[in-house]
């Protein structure tokens, strides 16, 4: 095997990996406390922990379908250079608000973000599987949330870290120490 595919399988892994952990960490969480808790709103935060976990499940999905090829990603110019991700996420404010597409409905109960989060997270995991280095290089999306244009393998990193981030806030709503 070459150096390049050994590097993009390794590439690989890591995403998967590190996505499922934190993926599942947001769903242990929401399993472990009553169902009125995971429904109910916040005052400070505005959505309940189920409604959090029905956005990332929502944003996880369209990021899937990208990887995937499902969705138009761009083609990357040929002098497109990788910052690193480090420096991105520094770069990302602390309060943002999400577009319509991601708002959750008015009600959203425990099971259904469980589920809407399980099954995102096969799907990215399914799409990191099919994604090629060719695509991983040359192909990506540009968002004024990331500071321009990243690639996709970029867009997994942002999948794991957009996870990490809203379990934070879930635990705020929840009010666990």
């Amino acid at each position: 095997m070459d150096q390049g595919l050994a590097r993009h399988y390794a590439r690989l892994r890591h995403l998967r990996e590190s996505f499922a952990e934190a993926n599942e960490r947001l769903v242990a969480r929401l399993r472990r406390v009553e169902h009125a808790a995971a429904e109910r709103r916040s005052d400070g935060e505005g959505w309940s922990a189920a409604q959090i976990g029905w956005h990332v499940a929502a944003v996880t999905k369209r990021f899937a379908g990208v990887v995937a090829g499902e969705l138009p990603a761009l083609t990357l110019p040929d002098d497109f250079v990788e910052r690193e991700w480090a420096a991105i996420v520094e770069e990302i404010p602390s309060r943002l608000k999400t577009s319509s597409a991601f708002e959750p409905p008015a009600r959203v109960t425990r099971d259904e973000a469980v589920a809407a989060l399980e099954a995102a997270g096969v799907r990215l995991a399914g799409a990191l599987d099919r994604l090629t280095p060719e695509r991983g290089l040359t192909l990506g999306i540009s968002h004024p949330i990331v500071g321009g244009t990243i690639n996709l393998y970029q867009l997994a990193e942002w999948a794991t870290a957009h996870v990490i981030r809203h379990n934070q806030q879930a635990k705020r709503v929840l009010k666990e120490p």
